[in-house]
């Protein structure tokens, strides 16, 4: 492989890792506070949609951004409400608003683009540190990426200090692992689930973002495929632990870079079988084939104050 190639599919592995380290780093403070967010995919959809129409509409990416995110909030205080507060399932919760969302933004795609459209829409603005830009290969593959991507990295890093060394950190552990005994501490721990699942809710916006105005600037039916369902495994196949589910994150967007970088390079692969890859993957993390996997003990169990 030449220099130039492995540098194209080093930067394409984390351009398509990005929004999965985006709303798995979301969704693990989900877990983390006992609340399993299923819904994850479609919320990542529902800020793809509203980003790429705040963009169209008013010609500034930024406003899309913001706008994306504010839609979103309100679908994840819709799942905390069912999840924590009704204490319905948050398997079938998550599924059910998943399959609205779709339905939502593809009819609001066709009567805003048209079923056959693909509108051309302002996208965030590529940047690269100084001077990484000026390495051969690297500077143009690796390191200039949209400017999201480096505002993913600080995020993650600033979720990895709070889960580790902060008392609220402490207190998202409790709240996922011993709520009653979290409860008797003192602690409120619906409030500090809600503030999770509202969390991922804003990671899972920038992820849904990412993926319409930061990489491809445009918008289409279902254009998350499966991705929010992939950021849950993520988090499983990390262990429950962040710098793993980093990990899994790029070894996810490494395998999805396969999928464009092989024919490029003259080697025959069936089409399907590099589009299973990242899935196959996944499923390997959720069956348990990757290593034993210990979930935070309250996770999915609704909690109920004395």
């Amino acid at each position: 492989m030449s220099p130039e190639l492995a540098a194209v599919f080093v930067g394409s592995s984390l351009r398509l890792a990005a929004p999965l380290l985006l709303a798995a780093t979301g969704e693990l403070v989900s877990e983390k506070a006992g609340v399993l967010n299923m819904s994850v995919e479609g919320m990542m959809l529902t800020g793809a949609f509203a980003g790429a129409t705040g963009a169209w509409a008013t010609g500034s990416p930024a406003l899309g951004l913001a706008l994306g995110v504010l839609c979103v909030l309100p679908i994840a205080w819709l799942q905390a409400f069912l999840s924590i507060t009704l204490r319905a399932n948050q398997i079938v919760t998550g599924i059910g608003i998943n399959i609205l969302v779709l339905g939502a933004t593809t009819l609001g795609y066709r009567a805003l683009f048209g079923s056959r459209s693909r509108a051309e829409i302002p996208g965030l603005d590529k940047w690269a540190p100084p001077g990484l830009a000026d390495i051969p290969y690297l500077g143009e593959h690796v390191f200039t990426q949209t400017w999201l991507l480096y505002a993913a990295v600080v995020l993650v890093a600033i979720v990895w200090w709070m889960l580790k060394s902060t008392a609220l950190g402490l207190a998202v552990h409790a709240a996922g692992t011993a709520p009653h005994a979290a409860s008797n501490s003192g602690l409120p721990v619906n409030r500090i689930r809600y503030g999770a699942v509202l969390f991922t809710g804003f990671m899972s916006a920038l992820a849904g973002c990412f993926l319409s105005i930061g990489d491809i600037h445009t918008f289409t039916e279902g254009m998350t495929s499966g991705a929010g369902y992939l950021a849950i495994a993520a988090v499983i196949f990390g262990n429950w632990k962040l710098g793993r589910t980093l990990l899994a994150c790029g070894l996810f967007g490494a395998a999805t870079a396969l999928q464009f970088q092989l024919p490029g390079m003259g080697v025959e692969v069936p089409s399907a079988l590099l589009i299973m890859l990242p899935y196959v993957l996944a499923l390997l993390a959720v069956g348990g084939l990757v290593g034993r996997q210990v979930a935070p003990a309250a996770l999915t169990q609704a909690y109920v104050g004395h």
